[in-house]
């Protein structure tokens, strides 16, 4: 250590001031010191003041002890005569980024780790009928995945559907409410299946669906379809209004047909 006569006092920092301007305590300061590892100039009454170059120094040891270098490596490092200060930076900068990739692939991890959790999220009966509608049957879960559970939609909307928040089903339910009610009311009006106003609300439907995964439209025709085979989703849209299961049939194939789409030969794809 030395006086404050081999420094500029003018511009010298004392312990507090580095302490809070590099992020460390003054207790890790004054062990750092203690060992030799940053050892700033004192004044005559013993208070430490540290130059330009101790600060320096002071972030050479943070970007080290950052990769794991230990502090005794630090100061064998650092007070190599045969490195340069650029040679320092040079090799810091390429254990960041190793630190870096060994980052990435822990966050990859841990992202693949929260969508395992998400995909097997599971609402409880009580949820299930708060958001859905008292109406909603847990069996209808289980059919589906029996249906379905092998196709790649299947995946995707596990994956979609278990990473929304309770907000967001309730979001996605409201507005499937809404849209049955304005089904209804189009039939009721004389809404036309084919006509604009009727694809519109065929498109609606479909972008509904493709919340949980992407729908096609003739991956739609096949489910308008299922509405009418299946009574208990032709009993779903009765409630709305008589006749509604095979309107939206018509109306979700007579806009298949305008985007090229021949509903008698739908496919699930």
């Amino acid at each position: 250590m030395s006086m404050t006569d081999d420094i500029d006092a003018a511009t010298a920092l004392t312990v507090g001031h580095v302490a809070e301007l590099v992020g460390v305590s003054v207790r890790t300061l004054h062990h750092w010191d203690e060992i030799g590892l940053v050892s700033p100039a004192r004044t005559r009454a013993d208070y430490r003041l540290y130059s330009g170059e101790d600060v320096a120094r002071i972030h050479r040891v943070l970007l080290y002890r950052e990769v794991g270098v230990t502090l005794d490596d630090v100061a064998r490092i650092l007070d190599d005569p045969t490195v340069s200060a650029r040679d320092h930076l040079a090799r810091q900068r390429h254990l960041l980024l190793e630190r870096i990739d060994s980052l990435a692939a822990k966050v990859t991890a841990v992202d693949r780790m929260m969508e395992e959790e998400q995909m097997n999220k599971k609402l409880t009966p009580q949820e299930q009928a708060e958001i859905f509608g008292t109406d909603w049957d847990p069996e209808y879960a289980e059919e589906a995945e029996q249906r379905w559970g092998g196709t790649e939609q299947w995946a995707t909307s596990q994956k979609r559907v278990g990473g929304m928040s309770k907000d967001e089903l309730t979001t996605w339910a409201t507005e499937g409410e809404a849209l049955n009610r304005a089904l209804a009311e189009a039939m009721r009006e004389g809404v036309a299946p084919g006509s604009a106003a009727a694809n519109a609300l065929a498109e609606r439907h479909r972008a509904l669906v493709s919340a949980s995964y992407d729908c096609t439209h003739s991956m739609q025709v096949l489910l308008a379809q299922m509405y009418v085979s299946d009574a208990r989703f032709t009993a779903y849209y009765e409630k709305y209004a008589a006749g509604l299961a095979a309107w939206l049939r018509a109306a979700v194939e007579a806009n298949a047909r305008a985007h090229g789409v021949d509903p008698e030969s739908a496919t699930w794809e």
